[in-house]
């Protein structure tokens, strides 16, 4: 059977197969926009809004992002319960009215207070979305089809920041609020316009105790488990990297004005491999392709570890190098969601949202020890992405009991 005939033989979308991968990758999306926009607008609040230090504006990234993984905990059952679509046009509203508080805020604990508020909104736009997409594909297909999602969505946070930007040239950071709730207005009218409801009414057969019993599954499953740990690990690296990036650009190497091209060019490695993965996920297998990305990671950073020590980092090495390991991150992601999520078709939207809460809430925290052991240095950064990838590493060992690599 070709690549082509297995997907379409998975195939339950309820329309063409582009147009899907499109607004899921756009739904998606609007969760990134909300961070990577921030990063050029960090030091404008901080001045208009008297935060005084560097790390301490980092906040406004970390409490978004811790929002974000605890509203999955609230989306996930409510969509098992009353279904996708309802469930995801509320969070969307709900976000967009968090955008225009923020873009008002006086203060910066109104601002933070804000911030939580619309992570916790559209966290929806995760863990509604994979579920999702967990109703109409499952085993590589889905694999597939959520590679070729993050090469799509991985255009938001490539060009977030140079968004965020030309935004700036315009207006303040308050202008950077007015535009997210502008396009999520615009990504919810296309929803209701075209998504129907995904899960069928027989399927919705909610309690507390089913619900607690979904967690029970999730949490105790092989799979299940073994693989939304491993990805937090990574998810930490990578949430680290978010937060630093712009003390890094800016402090490190004396270059803030290319910001911009720093961040594009080493998050658009993850959509380069993400377009990898589609093409070669079906022939070798998504453990396989995992936990090489994996194994690559870490030697990547400890090579980075060793040019630091040296004296002999600069720039554009910082930016080589951290575009592979970026790679490998897209490389590892997509299938350790798909495997997660293996066996949890029954209960989706519950399975989705407990990985959702473990991989972005505890990779926040991760993120947010690395960030805010900036300083001066990129040493924290290359540390964290070398000790992240040997923990994720030893996850799967653990997971695999020891067989790593194996194709099928």
């Amino acid at each position: 059977m070709s690549t082509a005939q297995a997907l379409d033989s998975h195939n339950t979308a309820p329309f063409g197969f582009r147009e899907f991968v499109v607004m899921v990758a756009s739904l998606m999306a609007l969760g990134a926009i909300g961070v990577d926009t921030m990063l050029p607008a960090l030091p404008a609040i901080g001045a208009r809004l008297g935060v005084a230090t560097e790390n301490e504006r980092q906040f406004v990234i970390a409490i978004y992002l811790a929002g974000l993984g605890t509203g999955q905990l609230i989306h996930g059952p409510l969509a098992d319960r009353f279904g996708r679509r309802p469930v995801m046009m509320a969070a969307l509203m709900c976000y967009g009215v968090a955008n225009a508080v923020a873009a008002l805020s006086g203060s910066f604990t109104l601002l933070l207070a804000a911030r939580l508020f619309g992570g916790i909104a559209v966290a929806a736009t995760r863990v509604v979305t994979i579920a999702i997409v967990r109703d109409c594909y499952s085993g590589r297909p889905m694999a597939r089809v959520m590679s070729l999602v993050v090469i799509v969505f991985m255009i938001a946070p490539v060009m977030a920041p140079t968004l965020g930007q030309f935004i700036l040239f315009f207006g303040s950071w308050r202008l950077i609020f007015s535009v997210i709730g502008v396009l999520t207005a615009i990504v919810l009218v296309w929803f209701g316009l075209r998504m129907p409801e995904t899960l069928a009414g027989e399927r919705r057969n909610f309690s507390i105790a089913r619900l607690f019993e979904g967690y029970r599954t999730t949490l105790t499953d092989r799979w299940s488990l073994g693989y939304t740990l491993a990805a937090t690990a990574l998810q930490g690296a990578l949430f680290g990297y978010i937060t630093s990036v712009q003390q890094i650009v800016t402090t490190v190497f004396h270059a803030g004005e290319h910001l911009n091209l720093v961040f594009a060019g080493t998050a658009g490695m993850m959509a380069v491999a993400n377009l990898l993965n589609s093409r070669v996920v079906m022939r070798l297998g998504s453990r396989f392709l995992s936990h090489s990305a994996v194994v690559t990671m870490i030697v990547i950073s400890l090579v980075n570890v060793v040019i630091w020590t040296l004296g002999g980092e600069n720039l554009a090495l910082f930016v080589v190098l951290q575009a592979l390991t970026m790679g490998c991150f897209g490389l590892a992601s997509a299938n350790f969601g798909a495997m997660a999520m293996q066996d949890m078709g029954a209960i989706a939207g519950t399975a989705s949202s407990i990985q959702g809460f473990i991989n972005v809430t505890a990779g926040a925290l991760i993120g947010t020890l690395i960030g805010q052991s900036f300083a001066g240095t990129t040493l924290p950064l290359h540390l964290g992405f070398l000790c992240c990838g040997i923990i994720s590493l030893a996850i799967i060992t653990v997971t695999e009991r020891g067989r790593l690599f194996r194709p099928h």
